[in-house]
């Protein structure tokens, strides 16, 4: 029986915590008391309370003494959206919005792949660096970052732990271009569930991204892990094109103090220059 109930709270912190982020519950409204969600559920008012435990640790809900349980709309939906459609200005932006913990920073020879990815020389290092990004006190991503060291020794570890890569990047003289980027799933490993506060072997999305400069040589490699319930991907579409070959394109999204959104003529590939072959395909059919 001990080994099950584990199981039952986790399924209904799960189920509860679905319903929150969905929007089903709304914010600032009261969910059922204990004995009720234990007989909704049917399970024991000390799994109930496993279950909500796990919500108030993160911030879903709070606990009002003499009043019940509600829903904690500030923290219900995701608190980080990356934009597709201008990626590499999403990147200083978020980096100012932000809160870094620079968790280690060294030099070591690149992997293979690293190698190949960056188009390094034989024999050249790279610094690598790993940080974990915070907002509103809660982490949601962890960076594990590599930049060939003839770019890292123009920076230190100090100014790392305070600025945004992409900027210090840009200090030293150098043009982030363009960035392929691919993104999937993962599950997080000991250190990473530690550092984002997770259970091992819960879900993440996983990203993979390198920085080009107009030369085509690499300047960053980044593998970014992030917590889903507090980082989502977002890209606006417009329809364009007539007939048989109308399709869905990327746009731009707009932004606080635009006049209105660009049109649809202004949305196409060829206009935005950070588009381009090795980035974010350009149209879908679906």
């Amino acid at each position: 029986m001990s080994s099950v109930e584990p199981l039952k709270a986790r399924r209904l912190y799960l189920l509860l915590r679905d319903r929150i982020v969905s929007g089903e519950e709304r914010p600032q409204s009261r969910l059922p008391s204990e004995p009720t969600l234990a007989e909704q559920h049917g399970v024991s008012r000390v799994t109930v309370r496993r279950a909500l435990d796990k919500l108030a640790n993160e911030g879903l809900i709070e606990r009002r003494p003499g009043s019940g349980t509600f829903v904690n709309g500030s923290k219900a939906n995701f608190p980080v959206t990356a934009d597709f459609s201008n990626l590499l200005s999403h990147l200083v932006e978020m980096g100012r919005r932000t809160e870094v913990k620079l968790l280690s920073f060294g030099y070591v020879p690149p992997t293979p792949v690293l190698a190949e990815a960056l188009r390094l020389e034989a024999g050249e290092r790279v610094q690598r660096s790993v940080r974990l990004r915070v907002i509103d006190g809660q982490p949601f991503s962890y960076l594990v970052t590599h930049v060939p060291e003839r770019i890292g020794v123009s920076y230190s570890e100090a100014d790392l732990a305070s600025k945004p890569l992409l900027e210090l990047l840009e200090r030293s003289g150098l043009v982030a271009e363009r960035a392929s980027q691919t993104i999937g799933a993962t599950l997080a490993g000991p250190d990473i569930a530690e550092a984002l506060g997770l259970e091992i072997g819960a879900a993440l999305l996983a990203m993979t991204r390198v920085v080009y400069a107009p030369s085509g040589q690499g300047i960053e490699h980044l593998h970014a892990f992030y917590r889903p319930d507090r980082y989502s991907f977002q890209m606006d579409l417009v329809r364009t094109g007539a007939g048989n070959s109308r399709s869905w394109t990327p746009v731009e999204r707009a932004r606080k103090g635009d006049a209105k959104p660009r049109n649809e003529a202004s949305a196409r590939p060829e206009s935005n220059p950070q588009m381009r072959r090795g980035d974010v395909p350009r149209r879908t059919k679906a």
